[in-house]
Order: structure tokens, then C-alpha cells, then sequence
């Protein structure tokens, strides 16, 4: 029997639209308790969709990766709290006073909602590597710029990051134990990488010190996606 922390460190990405969301979560019942829903899902369904998950008994991950001026951000995180959302991304290019504008809407929604959820930075995009840094005229290494934006995150409140498996160690030991440590990026052995640059194994995002690994489309566009999931599962357990 699979120990539920192996299952609760997944957190499955529903990219996809409205009806496939839904097979996707009624197959997955009983196995995962983390949802991802990101931009392409909510931007068709709005906050009802976060609701609707919330119902069927799943956490939810709502990665719009906030980032907008701090009076936006202060009310886009309150109301993605107040929609349902067990945890919320922004994005650490926003500094700091963005970052703690995120964490104040959340505590807000709080005080209504009577548990406060929480809110990680995303650090350097897993599809990003440093020839598209250096695009963007950001000349420091993919790693040193991930931890400098962890430490303005840490600095403004917010309880972890979103980083490639490449940088979780560094994260790990820059904010400590407790921190979140969220890697996109994973993909099983034998798995296409699709358009991530930096990517890892389920037990390579584990030993190097994620707390949760995000998988989209090895679980979501497998022939069984609850074997796909178990499978991680199991592998992440091993480690």
C-alpha cells in the first residue's frame, strides 16, 4: 500500500479543456489530492472551476502566476483565495512590495474564509534555460537568479517558490525545511520532454528536495492516468 504522503506530493496539471478536466478528475479521485489549474483551464472557466474541484474533494494548485502592479496583485490573490484556491503562484520578477501585496490579499480573504491559503514565488520558468535568460537581458546563472528571487520571496512573506528540480536543492537549503518547494519540469524515465528545458525524474525532484512535483501531460495524456499517477507514486516513495 502506497503511502498517502507519496500521493499527496503530486500535483496533477489539468491543461486542457472543461469536459477532459472533469474525466480527468473523476478518474483520479481517491488517488490524487492536488489539482493544478493554470491559465489555459481558468481562462475559459473562471474562478467556478477552482469551486467545482473543491467540491469533488481535491486541493487545488491556481498557478496564474500573478504579476501586475501590487494594487492588482493585493486583489487578484484575495479573490483566487476566496474562489476556493489552497495555493496561489506569483511571480518574483514583481519584488517585494508585489510579493507582499500577494500575501496581504490572501490574508484578507483569511480573515473570511477562516484558514489562509498559501502563496509561492515562481522563480525561472522550466521551459526557460540561459540562453533564453540572456535573451532577457538577465546575465546571472539560471540558479543564482532563482535564488535571488527565492530570497525576496522569503523576505516578503510568501511560503516557498516554484523552481526546476535543477535549482530544488538550492532552494531547499536557502529557505529550509518548511518552505514549499514546487518543481514543474518532472518527467518519468522514457518521457518526451515537451517544451521544458530543465527537467528530472520524480525520485531526482524528490532527493534533491521538493516538496511537490507537478505533472501534466505523462499522467494526463496516458493510455491510463491512474497508472501513470500510481506509478509516480510508487517511484517517489522508492526515493
Amino acid at each position: 500500500m502506497l503511502e498517502t504522503a507519496a500521493r499527496d506530493r503530486i500535483m496533477v496539471a489539468l491543461d486542457c479543456d472543461r469536459d477532459r478536466a472533469f474525466e480527468l478528475a473523476d478518474l483520479l479521485a481517491g488517488h490524487a489530492t492536488w489539482l493544478k489549474v493554470g491559465m489555459t483551464l481558468f481562462y475559459a472557466e473562471g474562478p467556478a472551476i477552482v469551486r467545482a474541484f473543491k467540491d469533488r474533494g481535491f486541493k487545488v494548485f491556481l498557478d496564474l502566476k500573478l504579476h501586475d502592479i501590487p494594487h492588482q496583485v493585493r486583489g487578484a490573490a484575495r479573490s483566487a483565495a476566496l474562489a476556493g484556491a489552497d495555493l496561489i503562484t506569483v511571480h518574483g520578477l514583481g519584488a517585494s512590495k508585489m510579493l507582499a501585496a500577494a500575501r496581504g490579499g490572501v490574508e484578507e480573504a483569511a480573515a473570511e474564509l477562516g484558514f489562509r491559503p498559501q502563496v509561492i514565488a515562481v522563480t525561472v520558468l522550466t521551459s526557460m534555460d540561459q540562453a533564453a535568460l540572456d535573451e532577457i537581458g538577465v546575465e546571472r546563472p539560471v540558479a543564482d537568479e532563482a535564488a535571488a528571487l527565492a530570497s525576496l520571496a522569503r523576505e516578503a512573506g510568501i511560503d516557498g517558490v516554484v523552481c526546476s528540480p535543477q535549482e530544488a536543492a538550492g532552494m531547499r537549503a536557502l529557505l529550509g525545511p518548511e518552505a514549499l518547494v514546487v518543481t514543474p519540469g518532472v518527467r518519468p524515465a522514457g518521457s518526451a520532454a515537451g517544451d521544458q528545458s530543465r527537467v528530472a525524474t520524480p525520485a531526482q525532484a524528490v532527493a534533491a528536495g521538493a516538496s511537490h512535483i507537478v505533472v501534466g501531460r505523462p499522467i494526463t495524456e496516458a493510455q491510463s492516468p491512474v497508472d501513470a499517477f500510481e506509478a509516480i507514486a510508487a517511484e517517489m516513495q522508492r526515493a
